[in-house]
């Protein structure tokens, strides 16, 4: 479309040297793009979510499977509940997580891997 809008404009000295710059100004437009949508703050969501008010049997619903989800984390051992909370509400890394707990890495990472296996096998099994 570039191509064919200049062409009309006006002549084209060097052709060639033209495609190859309409094309890398492409990959550039693109690159931008991308990178943009990448990095938009999330910021963005929480301020839509704000005039999102969920249907009052929607919000019995999320409450009763929170009900549920505490019921699987309070059947975990305390390490392996303390792990998976502290890396999925506060975000902490592995090594974060090992140092706070006083355990290895791997234990981490078999604990946080642990409880969303059982999370998820008892919330299927009483969602049945």
């Amino acid at each position: 479309m570039r191509v064919m809008e200049r062409a009309s404009q006006q002549q084209i000295e060097s052709p060639r040297a033209f495609l190859y710059r309409t094309a890398l100004n492409l990959v550039i437009d693109e690159h931008r793009r991308n990178a943009l949508r990448r990095t938009e703050n999330l910021d963005v969501l929480d301020q839509q979510e704000q005039f999102f008010s969920p249907s009052p049997h929607r919000s019995l619903a999320h409450e009763q499977r929170l009900q549920l989800l505490q019921r699987a984390l309070d059947e975990l051992s305390p390490v392996c509940r303390d792990a998976f909370l502290l890396r999925k509400l506060e975000g902490l890394s592995h090594d974060e997580i090992a140092e706070r707990l006083s355990i290895s890495q791997s234990l981490v990472e078999k604990h946080i891997v642990n409880a969303m296996k059982h999370c998820r096998v008892r919330m299927r099994e009483w969602d049945a």
